[in-house]
């Protein structure tokens, strides 16, 4: 393999260490080789005096990165044990909580599709870069899967039940609604992104931001729909949230309504659970810990494989879920999916939220 076709690509320029996410045919999905990579790039460039700044961006004009390698994570789920998804998850998560914590600024141009575990490799990072061209999603309950990557956490600490709506619909957000939601801080045009880059090799991040940042990002919506959003995401079950969008009397929340009925019933069950659990546990780590134990459940039901194959695989957009309905999803259900894993815990918490050596 040549260096061009490295899935990760790491240079140094000037002050800044440079991570290219550089898989832009499968919109620079993440691999488990390509999270012990970015790993291995952040533990060498933490101990560099000469690398001031580290940045991450995506290969190819569509996107950051559209998530993990759910192909994978689908076979292993259909055909494998578990473990090797397992594997995947146990570094990826201690990378997200690595980032979150690094002692250097961490810069991520979130231009184009940021999706699941490509929120993960930005959002949590001290300075988060969107564009008119950004569209960011925690989609994971289409596909019979939960958010992860600390998705729970970052979407339940946004305003009132905003985190909520976008964690159960899977919406894709653009610039001013994810800055609104707390997914990220500063609007640079895509055509100033490598002004950009260019300028963080030279200069600390606050000052070559303040030089290409604009206050005004494109108009978003969420904002706009806050009154309804919070009014019927506050339910306390998803059915009563269900009822209450078609109750609502405006267009965009009966959209919601039937977005949430074309998703996995098991999913948005334990998606509401996780996100409001999450807003109780306070640190990433914990809720880290939470969502690994969530992911490893997925990866035994049902949904996950179907889910991957309508959307996916087969892309006929017809997933046969198991329970096919919310009512049939019961409370024990929900309940098995954060149940402690004997000997196999992600124990982020437990080893003070350090997050290296994946």
């Amino acid at each position: 393999m040549s260096a061009a076709e490295e899935p990760v690509l790491l240079h140094t320029t000037g002050r800044a260490g440079r991570i290219t996410l550089n898989r832009p045919r499968a919109l620079n999905a993440l691999t488990h080789a390509m999270v012990r990579r970015i790993d291995e790039a952040l533990t060498a460039w933490e101990h560099d005096p000469a690398v001031e700044t580290v940045v991450i961006t995506g290969a190819g004009d569509r996107g950051l990165c559209a998530g993990g390698d759910i192909r994978a994570i689908h076979d292993d789920a259909r055909d494998g044990d578990g473990t090797a998804s397992a594997a995947f998850w146990r570094d990826e998560y201690r990378l997200n909580a690595r980032i979150a914590r690094y002692p250097k600024p961490y810069v991520a141009l979130m231009d184009g599709i940021v999706m699941g575990g490509g929120v993960g490799v930005s959002a949590h990072g001290a300075f988060r870069v969107v564009t008119e061209r950004s569209r960011i999603a925690m989609p994971e309950t289409g596909i019979g899967f939960v958010p992860d990557v600390g998705g729970t956490r970052l979407l339940g600490l946004a305003p009132g039940e905003l985190g909520t709506h976008l964690a159960l619909t899977g919406a894709r957000i653009g610039a001013r609604d994810a800055m609104l939601c707390g997914l990220a801080d500063h609007y640079v045009p895509s055509a100033a992104l490598g002004d950009l880059a260019d300028d963080l090799a030279e200069s600390p991040v606050r000052d070559a931001l303040a030089r290409h940042a604009q206050q005004t990002p494109p108009p978003g919506e969420l904002a706009e729909w806050r009154d309804w959003i919070d009014a019927c995401y506050a339910a306390d079950t998803v059915e009563d949230i269900v009822d209450r969008l078609f109750a609502a009397g405006d267009p965009a929340a009966k959209e919601a309504a039937e977005t949430l009925l074309a998703k996995s019933p098991t999913a948005l069950k334990v998606t509401l659970a996780a996100v409001r659990r999450a807003r109780r546990l306070g640190s990433l780590e914990r809720v880290l810990d939470q969502e690994f134990r969530v992911s490893c459940a997925a990866l035994t039901r049902p949904d996950l494989v179907e889910g991957v194959r309508a959307q996916i695989i087969d892309k006929d957009r017809t997933p046969r879920w198991s329970p096919a309905t919310l009512p049939e999803v019961t409370e024990t259900d929900v309940e098995r999916f954060f149940a402690r894993l004997d000997g196999r815990e992600l124990g982020l918490a437990a080893d003070g939220g350090l997050g290296g050596g994946a």
